[in-house]
């Protein structure tokens, strides 16, 4: 299968190209992966990895500078049905809008906001620090789902960020992390799924999630 990784300035490519290439070799998935800025290469892919690292609006800019890539990814994707996957901020430019320095509009794929983590305190626990940062428990709510297949609650995965995803329809949330309050980790619809948490760095259930995607036939 061809897949490609975006390549618009922001996220650690390199080890998502490695970690994805790993998942498709262990588990025996022929894979012609191409990190890329080229909208013809994007729409040539059988499946779309969008990365990101940072401020929500800088990697909106950053993929909005790459001359007709939204207007693809909307084609390939929302139109076309192809298998896509948001990691981390990747994830949240999914959303209708980010709320970080300002008000900034996003892909509109998944309606909601992205807003300030905001964990509540218990009386007596100390306040959890913001960002996000390290590992935490995952809880599945939808784990019959494909990309989720051999992944259970309790199972860790590798937070950073600072800004999570409040969408408006609870059914698109496919797994929740504790941090002072539920805090979206996975989501999905249709043909496309995105996860807060980086599978590049989650060890065993960031590669099984990498694998089922390469699998994945929505």
């Amino acid at each position: 299968m061809k897949l490609a990784l975006i390549d618009y300035g922001s996220g650690n490519l390199r080890s998502a190209a490695k970690a994805i290439q790993r998942a498709a070799d262990e588990n025996g998935i022929a894979l012609d992966l191409a990190v890329t800025a080229d909208t013809k290469t994007v729409a040539a892919a059988d499946a779309i990895v969008l990365p990101g690292v940072g401020a929500f609006a800088d990697c909106y800019r950053g993929l909005n500078s790459l001359s007709g890539m939204i207007e693809t990814l909307n084609e390939q994707v929302i139109k076309g049905g192809k298998p896509f996957l948001g990691i981390c901020v990747g994830m949240q430019l999914m959303a209708t809008v980010g709320r970080e320095h300002g008000e900034h509009k996003g892909l509109g794929w998944i309606d909601g906001a992205v807003e300030l983590l905001k964990p509540v305190v218990v009386s007596g626990d100390a306040a959890l620090k913001v960002p996000h940062m390290g590992w935490n428990q995952l809880r599945l709510l939808q784990p019959q789902h494909p990309v989720l297949a051999g992944i259970r609650s309790g199972d860790h995965a590798y937070f950073v960020h600072s800004y999570h995803l409040r969408p408006d329809n609870p059914t698109v949330v496919l797994a929740e992390a504790d941090y002072g309050g539920p805090v979206v980790a996975a989501i999905g619809r249709d043909n496309m799924v995105g996860t807060q948490f980086h599978p590049e760095k989650s060890q065993a259930t960031g590669l099984r999630l990498l694998a089922n995607f390469l699998r994945w036939r929505p």
